[in-house]
């Protein structure tokens, strides 16, 4: 992300007229399409064999290593070849948030797999950052010499030091929005992988209380993100942001009732925004609870969930022009904070604007503005305004995604996209070598960053596709992230559904995996297949009421189904609430009973628990198989 002290001058920039235009509709398919596609010329690491942006290939192989630790893999975030951690979570939330509330419209479109591959790229990496319960690494590169190279990611000679936080070095926002991604992740795979789920919901926790109990801004630990990603909002947001995904991926009151306890004193109640980014999250926080709040639950905090819902809904006014102090717009009409990535503010807030329409809908409610009621319809209305004037709706008739239609940015501010391919050009590019070449070129862009949601234009709708403007024609993930919820909705539409209710997603495609390299290989027992011979089949058996609560037995029986002795196995088992009776635990797993010490095939073993919530997630994480002569491990 560039952020050079000194500022750029943009070359003759003209004002022009805001004249009244008739625009065709726009094909928001295949702008999804596109911002998805986006993200894999943003990876880091070996790319897979069904990697689509073909001109990258494999980079920051070495990443971690001189830190001990696989770092390898994860996103850069913008036009440069730095893995920041707070923006890459971030991103990663707002792409789970965007497909739990839209997958069935992303499934409509053929890029629901698209979207959970990106963001299974994501947490492959947190995974790897988290090494430790109270350990998460929160940047592979540095700022300041990367950004005195101009190099392709697959050049790369700056530096690639990790910068971690721990107990004596925290960072509450960085711990906190981690544990915010993978609590949001783990919603989005736990129909697809159990295992996967269940590991990323641990992580997610662990992170949580990484982030509560070690207080701190990770900016003070990881000082070389100052320049760069600094946490002005501090951790306070953060941690309420983490706490509303827990309670959503877990249903466990600790997290309900912090997000009621600490409301106040951490400004979830207080804080009326009007910005919602990587740094300030309290605006993504008020209409989470909001969200509660609209279906019945959380009563017990109502008080203090309502003051959260009021701030909810300055938000959703000040943006659409109607509320007290309202956002400012350009003579276009597009929302504008500041000169520098504006378009990151105007995705996300066009996000919550979304969904908080869909949920009022859902609710048949309306918000409560300065000028009166305002119906759901309005603030869907505005925000697909903002979409349209993004993608070409606008006085320049310019569409700010790289790609999409035909006057877009020709000249990205991207190192990748704008040097020749190194599988067309396998020359080594220097540091500064690459800002005699290729930087300073006044020529469009080798390769096509497709879907690259740039900068955007100015407080007047001026805008000068320059490669030296970086504050206009870079492009971030976070810009991306966003907009994939709002795209696939206005795709794919509402049809009625109840946005209230759980979202059951639909069968994507298969998903890609990173590749390992052949020097690499796994040495642990590996999660099984769909096809594992392990089976499990859980049903409710009794329930009753107590102190007003009602309380349901559920009888889980584990099958071999293969033809060999199930040797050992590993249970992973998650929102489970109350007692559980049959199975022996160790750590964070849990297998065979006591009694137990094989099952032979064909045979089975039952376990049992108590809790007033739907049944638990359990999934088999390893087995072993007796064959001759040994083990099978699975």
């Amino acid at each position: 992300m560039e952020k050079l002290v000194r500022l750029i001058s943009i070359a003759p920039l003209f004002l022009l007229l805001w004249v009244p235009i008739a625009f065709a509709g726009h094909d928001y398919g295949q702008a999804l399409s596109k911002s998805i596609l986006f993200f894999e010329a943003q990876r880091s690491g070996y790319l897979p064999n069904n990697q689509r942006v073909k001109w990258r290939a494999h980079s920051g192989l070495n990443d971690g290593k001189a830190s001990g630790v696989d770092l390898v893999g994860g996103y850069y975030d913008a036009g440069d070849n730095v893995k920041f951690g707070l923006p890459m979570a971030f991103t990663i939330t707002m792409m789970s948030w965007s497909i739990l509330e839209y997958g069935k419209q992303m499934a409509a479109n053929g890029e629901l797999g698209h979207a959970i591959d990106a963001v299974k790229w994501g947490t492959d990496y947190l995974i790897k950052a988290h090494p430790e319960p109270f350990v998460l690494y929160g940047e592979v590169g540095d700022g300041n010499t990367d950004h005195f190279c101009w190099q392709r990611p697959e050049d790369m000679t700056t530096s690639r030091a990790a910068y971690k936080i721990d107990r004596n070095n925290p960072g509450s926002d960085l711990a906190g929005e981690t544990a915010a991604a993978m609590a949001a992740a783990s919603l989005v795979f736990r129909r697809y992988d159990r295992a996967y789920s269940s590991e990323l919901l641990t992580h997610a926790q662990q992170l949580f209380e990484f982030a509560d109990n070690y207080r701190g801004k990770y900016d003070g630990s990881i000082t070389v993100a100052q320049k760069y990603y600094r946490s002005v909002s501090g951790y306070a947001d953060e941690l309420l942001w983490g706490a509303a995904w827990l309670y959503q991926a877990t249903n466990n009151q600790y997290y309900l009732n912090y997000l009621g306890n600490n409301g106040d004193s951490l400004g979830g109640t207080g804080w009326a925004m009007s910005e919602f980014s990587w740094d300030v999250k309290y605006a993504g926080v008020q209409v989470l609870v909001s969200k509660l709040l609209m279906q019945g639950r959380g009563r017990q905090h109502a008080v203090v969930f309502e003051k959260y819902q009021q701030k909810a809904e300055y938000f959703m006014c000040s943006c659409i022009g109607k509320g007290g102090r309202n956002v400012q717009r350009t003579p276009g009409g597009l929302l504008y904070r500041q000169r520098w990535n504006n378009l990151q503010f105007v995705t996300s807030a066009s996000f919550l604007l979304t969904v908080y329409s869909d949920y009022l809908s859902s609710a048949r409610k309306s918000v409560n503005c300065a000028v009166g009621n305002v119906a759901p319809s309005e603030l869907l209305s505005f925000a697909k305004s903002q979409v349209d004037y993004i993608l070409g709706d606008n006085p320049r008739a310019t569409s700010y995604m790289v790609g999409y239609g035909n006057n877009y940015p020709r000249q990205v501010h991207h190192r990748a996209s704008s040097i020749v391919s190194i599988k067309v050009d396998p020359s080594f590019v220097s540091c500064r070598g690459g800002y005699a070449t290729w930087f300073s070129r006044k020529a469009s862009d080798p390769n096509l960053l497709t879907g690259a949601t740039v900068g955007g234009p100015d407080a007047y709708d001026n805008f000068a596709d320059q490669r030296d403007n970086y504050e206009q024609t870079e492009p971030a993930t976070y810009n991306n992230a966003p907009l994939l919820g709002v795209l696939a909705r206005l795709s794919g539409g509402h049809s009625g559904f109840n946005q209230l209710l759980p979202v059951v997603l639909p069968s994507p495609k298969p998903i890609a995996t990173q590749p390992t390299p052949a020097q690499q290989p796994k040495t642990t027992p590996t999660p099984v297949s769909s096809s594992s011979p392990v089976s499990i089949e859980q049903k409710m058996t009794t329930s009753w009421n107590a102190k007003g609560r009602t309380y349901y037995r559920y009888s889980t029986i584990v099958t071999n189904k293969s033809t060999k002795t199930l040797k050992s196995i590993n249970l992973s088992i998650s929102n489970v609430y109350g007692p559980l009776w049959g199975l022996s635990r160790s750590g964070d797993k849990y297998g065979f009973p006591a009694w137990l010490n094989s099952l032979p095939a064909g045979k089975s073993f039952e376990f049992v628990y108590i809790h007033s919530a739907p049944p638990a997630d359990v999934s088999v994480s390893s087995y072993s198989l007796a064959y001759r002569g040994g083990n099978l491990l699975q």
